[in-house]
């Protein structure tokens, strides 16, 4: 018997026990819908991770120094190492772009009836984001645009005048822009913060081009310089950004610091730490694969049960099916067609599951990386022959042992039953 013809005797079988058939294909291909769409969302995710730390540039180095000495009210008794570290980074034009403290302002902000003491958000059902959502304050120095990957729209940047001369301006993100002043200019404009008056020095270009609820955050922010501290409150920074010229100058400027910050902090009162943004980044993605192996464990469960109710109904065929491997045995049937005629019937069962599953996994797929992350992830190609792959591999595996047991019946036995 050739192959054309036991997939002819795989096929009628199959449709011959429609209902049965299709029973033992809802198995696989569940197990296959499931696992693609993880696999799939899993991706998408790891995508939108890495494109956001894009959008808020690469090659940074994170400095934090920290203390462990405070006075009797608790307030951190260290000095502020920010001007010191400032001069050196400038030094280290070889391989620095710049340097900027990341410390975050309380305060609350008003622009006529908007302010963020009375902003409200919430996000729906289908997770988007209602309401104005309050911009975050962040000090920065006159390199905050260069260590944050920005560039201005309108107006203009911090500049070093305004950090030495404690000028009361501000630059105001693309979503922050929108919030207090929908489509007007904001520059030239004042905000009140805490009931202080400043003025909006320009606005930075949108991050990202996709404008959806889910991505605004990046841009919505407003930026002090440092030394409104006096005026606004906070404490000394402790937490700076670094962005290194290239991934080849970072390794070296990260070298440099250390030693700098070795000799500035007095290792008696407190610490420091210096690292590559890069490793939160590694640190993402495998958090993100950790998720994908466990969902992908669980949905790989319903696998394996489909693959045994394969097995159980290719039992049931065999029994069913005994007086007829008896008669080909009688007529010279090898051992071996009889296991590949009933392996055949077992790869095409999971293989049908196999395509319906990658319908359904793609489907799903799209589905949830719109409702997830507001874009359309498509299954890869690999992963999606990959499944296919899978579900033929299961029917043989899982066919193997009925179909052993059917080669093994003796002629005589076979034809005697009924």
């Amino acid at each position: 018997m050739n192959l054309q013809q036991a997939v002819k005797m795989a096929w009628k079988s199959i449709w011959g026990k429609k209902g049965r058939s299709a029973l033992t294909i809802l198995g696989i291909f569940i197990g296959i819908a499931a696992v693609m769409t993880i696999v799939s969302v899993m991706e998408g995710m790891k995508l939108k991770t890495m494109e956001q730390f894009e959008a808020m540039g690469s090659n940074r180095i994170t400095v934090s120094i920290y203390s462990w000495m405070y006075d009797e009210e608790g307030n951190d008794i260290s000095r502020d190492y920010f001007p010191d570290l400032y001069d050196y980074c400038n030094g280290l034009k070889e391989y620095v772009l710049g340097v900027t403290p990341t410390g975050r302002c309380d305060a609350t902000v008003s622009y006529g009836t908007k302010s963020t003491a009375n902003m409200q958000y919430q996000w729906d059902e289908m997770g988007n984001l209602t309401g104005d959502m309050p911009p975050s304050l962040y000090y920065g120095s006159d390199q905050y645009a260069a260590c944050n990957n920005l560039t201005i729209a309108r107006g203009r940047d911090l500049a070093l005048l305004d950090i030495e001369k404690y000028n009361q301006v501000c630059v105001l993100g693309a979503q922050a822009a929108k919030t207090f002043f929908g489509s007007a200019d904001p520059v030239g404009k004042e905000l009140s913060v805490d009931g202080n008056k400043f003025l909006v020095a320009g606005v930075y270009t949108a991050r990202l081009s996709d404008e959806s609820a889910d991505q605004s955050w990046l841009d919505n922010f407003i930026v002090f310089p440092y030394t409104a501290r006096r005026l606004l409150g906070g404490d000394k920074p402790t937490e700076f950004l670094v962005k290194a010229r290239s991934s080849e100058a970072m390794t070296e400027a990260i070298s440099r610091l250390s030693g700098f910050l070795k000799g500035l902090v007095d290792q008696n009162t407190g610490g420091y730490n210096v690292y590559s943004e890069s490793q939160w980044q590694e640190q993402s993605n495998e958090y993100l694969s950790m998720i994908g192996l466990v969902l992908g464990g669980i949905a790989a469960i319903s696998l394996a049960v489909g693959g045994i109710g394969i097995m159980n109904i290719m039992l049931v065929t065999v029994t069913e099916r005994t007086r007829e491997i008896g008669i080909r045995r009688a007529i010279g049937a090898q051992r071996s067609s009889i296991v590949a005629q009933f392996l055949i019937e077992a790869a095409m069962l999971c293989g049908i599951g196999g395509i319906i599953g990658i319908l359904f996994g793609t489907a799903g797929s799209v589905i949830l990386s719109n409702l997830l992350l507001q874009m359309t992830i498509f299954p890869p190609v690999k992963v999606t022959v990959g499944a296919f792959a899978l579900s033929v591999a299961l029917g043989i595996i899982f066919g193997s042992y009925p179909a052993a047991k059917a080669s093994k019946l003796q002629p005589v036995e076979a034809l005697r039953a009924e």
